[in-house]
């Protein structure tokens, strides 16, 4: 079992003076949640550095010569953690395996805010490569006052600096004998020209992977300490459900119970041993009483439904040329469900509350916004509550960690002194995690003689994709005695990423609508850019159609961007070949994320079965450019994982509920792609060492869907607007 002794104690002033460190922090800025740089500071720098340039703020020196990095990040499978590994080692030339990082942790490492929007890679490595750069600087200027030789003669060699022409090597942690650097990252700053890199650029083999293969332990889920209760909660069958009453004496006379916790709606129960718990949690959700409000039901088809809860409007882009009115148009809509996180092992957390401080173990996103978020919910400081992140299993995005770890603290608060464990059931995953919100959007277009877009409008309709921020987004806030408010879900940029097209087409009206929809949801993957880049790509596949130019072509022929036209370039070489067979069709989408981001083109190859339309997704070809390239293997990692993800969603994923209750609660009622399913992936990088580097945790999300169904249509003619694909080839076939 995974465990954690945290039984050392020791101070801080003595706890530097044992260790004689130097400190490296990995704090970044993250997308506006931390606080914007000021102005009239070095521009080239990230606003991290220029806000923390002090060298001793970012690393630590082991005895051993190894480096300890910290990442105010958290590792979720993207590879963060070995490509800071990689960029550390290279700026120091140390190996990657004297190169430890660790995650987000608020007794040790930096705020950074949340990790997502796929710009942890991109922010974090160029913030390490300062830093460790700064490092080396002023290391070999020490060295050289203690080898009384000039700077210019000596080189690093895994954690000693020595004469190039040989000698007694002085190891990092000698020369700092027990001090911390002086020094600022400042500019000018000599980085290691890229010609020389020996790591970074290179496969580095991971070492996590391993772990994953052979099932060892390093999620939460395997968590650990002597002693440790275990705690089960039993949720409402709806979002409105309110407990009435519950027999706690003959859950006693079932199950050894050490404790029921009951405030207002929220209940749980505390056993000494996982199996008793779970015996509670079902003997509780048998026998207890809960009062559900009355809803009117409604015919509206689901789009229709969430069109009639708009709240608020915005245009988003505003053509120079208005939209006119009166020309023939060509017009489509498009429908993206609800989707799950769907994470593989339920969210979890370990809490203990002793002598006023409380310690929270997490998969959350973030360490310190969890923090100050349970710090408002249960009314004590900041400062008394340790939020330690470690890896979760299978999610991206914001799923029901935060809930969990806000849930294990609330129950051993009423339970001090031991580290109580709280695991949800997979029914309590499915139906109480934040979704993916549904969206509906509705395309026009007009095209000119010569098969140009002269025009283009999109209006779109999402609920939030971010509700963070206030304790009320967790679920056992509102259900307290004293429940706080969930407020209305904020409008936000999320919604309509890449709704606007990077084609160049000079009008374009975007317009975003916003509505309060049924059920609870938050980030996932890549945001609103999904649905809105199936839409886009569908209907670009439509329109060249309609201008009768071949898919690439027509898309080609709207692209200013060299690198744009590169990337479809090189998967249309990539795919010209492939042979015309029956009931077979290959589809092809393109994006630049964000419109500012990472590259990717897309192609799928895929087979209806005319008898049945059952759908074979035979094979996938992603071509990306993102810029400079740390870690290839973990890019193509990422983007097979990617394509992988964002088929499953477009042809299996959806989820089914009635008013404010969830009905996909198992993994029947909510199909994900299943092994047999998964198809042959090929990924080819373009790697453009002296272009900013991106990141692409997000990117092959958001194409896979619109090359999946422009294949589909070309395979038997049906063009799919409505995911997921499954449901709307199985009505056809009805």
């Amino acid at each position: 079992m995974l465990q954690i002794n945290n039984t050392m104690k020791t101070s801080r002033r003595n706890f530097i003076k044992s260790a004689g460190s130097l400190t490296v922090l990995f704090s970044l800025d993250h997308t506006g949640l931390l606080a914007s740089v000021t102005a009239g500071q070095d521009p080239e720098l990230p606003g991290i550095l220029r806000r923390t340039p002090a060298v001793s703020a970012w690393l630590e020196v082991l005895a051993d010569g190894s480096v300890r990095v910290f990442t105010g990040k958290v590792e979720q499978g993207q590879g963060l953690c070995g490509a800071i590994a990689q960029v550390t080692a290279e700026e120091l030339d140390l190996k990657v395996s004297q190169v430890e990082v660790v995650i987000a942790d608020t007794r040790r490492t930096p705020n950074e805010g949340f990790t997502g929007a796929s710009s942890s890679t991109e922010n974090s490595v160029l913030s390490v490569r300062y830093a460790a750069a700064a490092a080396r600087r002023e290391l070999m200027d020490l060295a050289a006052v203690a080898l009384g030789v000039p700077s210019e003669t000596l080189k690093m060699l895994d954690g000693k600096i020595l004469q190039k022409s040989g000698g007694h090597p002085l190891s990092f942690f000698e020369l700092l004998d027990g001090r911390k650097l002086k020094s600022e990252v400042r500019l000018p700053l000599h980085l290691k020209p890229k010609e020389q890199y020996r790591i970074s650029g290179k496969a580095v083999p991971r070492e996590d992977f391993k772990r994953m293969i052979i099932g060892g332990e390093m999620y939460i889920q395997d968590l650990r300490f002597p002693g440790m209760v275990h705690a089960r909660t039993v949720s409402p069958p709806a979002y409105d459900a309110r407990l009435l009453s519950f027999d706690e004496t003959g859950l006693r006379k079932a199950v050894p119970v050490l404790k029921t916790i009951r405030d207002g709606s929220f209940l749980a129960v505390i056993c000494e041993d996982e199996f008793q718990a779970v015996k509670a949690q079902r003997h509780l959700a048998q026998q207890v009483k809960w009062s559900v409000l009355q809803h009117k039901s409604t015919s509206l088809p689901v789009p229709e439904l969430l069109k009639s809860l708009t709240v608020a409007s915005s245009k988003v882009k505003t053509a120079p040329v208005p939209f006119p009115e009166g020309i023939p148009a060509i017009r489509s809509s498009y429908y993206k469900p609800y989707v799950m996180h769907g994470a593989i092992a339920p969210s979890c957390a370990v809490a203990r509350y002793a002598d006023g401080l409380l310690e929270i173990w997490t998969h959350s996103q973030g360490a310190y916004p969890l923090r100050d978020t349970i710090s408002d919910l249960l009314k004590i400081p900041a400062a008394q509550i340790q939020v330690t992140c470690l890896r979760g299993s299978g999610c991206y995005g914001h799923n029901g960690a935060d809930d969990a770890a806000a849930e294990a603290a609330l129950i051993a608060m009423a339970f001090p002194g031991r580290h109580v464990r709280l695991q949800w059931s997979r029914e309590q995953e499915h139906a109480w995690e934040p979704y993916g919100t549904a969206m509906y959007m509705e395309l026009e277009a007009i095209l000119e003689k010569n098969g140009r877009i002269s025009h283009f409008r999109n209006s779109i309709w999402s609920d939030t994709h971010y509700i963070r921020g206030n304790p009320g987004y967790l679920n056992v806030a509102v259900l307290r005695d004293a429940p706080f408010e969930r407020k209305k879900n904020p409008s936000g940029s999320g919604g309509y990423r890449n709704a606007d097209l990077y084609y160049t087409v000079q009008n374009q009206t975007v317009t975003a609508n916003f509505f309060n929809g049924p059920l609870r949801t938050s980030n996932l993957r890549s945001l609103g850019s999904y649905a809105n880049l199936f839409a886009v790509e569908s209907f670009m596949d439509e329109l060249s159609d309609h201008a009768k130019i071949e898919p690439f072509d027509f898309r080609i022929m709207h692209l200013e961007d060299q690198r744009a036209i590169e990337v479809l370039d090189k998967l249309k070489h990539k795919v010209a070949g492939l042979p015309k067979q029956k009931n077979t069709g290959m589809g092809i989408a393109f994006c630049r994320y964000k419109n500012s981001a990472a590259y990717i083109a897309v192609a799928a190859q895929v087979k209806v079965h005319p008898s049945t339309f059952k759908i074979t997704l035979i094979k996938l070809w992603a071509v990306i450019d993102a810029g400079e390239i740390i870690s290839p293997d973990s890019v193509v990692n990422q983007i097979e994982g990617g394509m992988i993800q964002a088929a499953s969603w477009t042809l299996f994923e959806k989820v089914g509920f009635e008013q404010q209750t969830v009905q996909s609660r198992t993994w029947t009622s909510y199909p994900i792609i299943r092994f047999n399913d998964v198809p042959e992936v090929e990924v080819e990088i373009i790697s453009r060492p002296n272009e900013k580097l991106q990141g692409v945790g997000e990117i092959a999300m958001c194409v896979t869907p619109g090359a999946i169904v422009n294949a589909i249509a070309i395979a038997c003619g049906q063009r799919i607007r409505n995911l997921p694909v499954g449901d709307q080839l199985s009505i056809k076939n009805r």
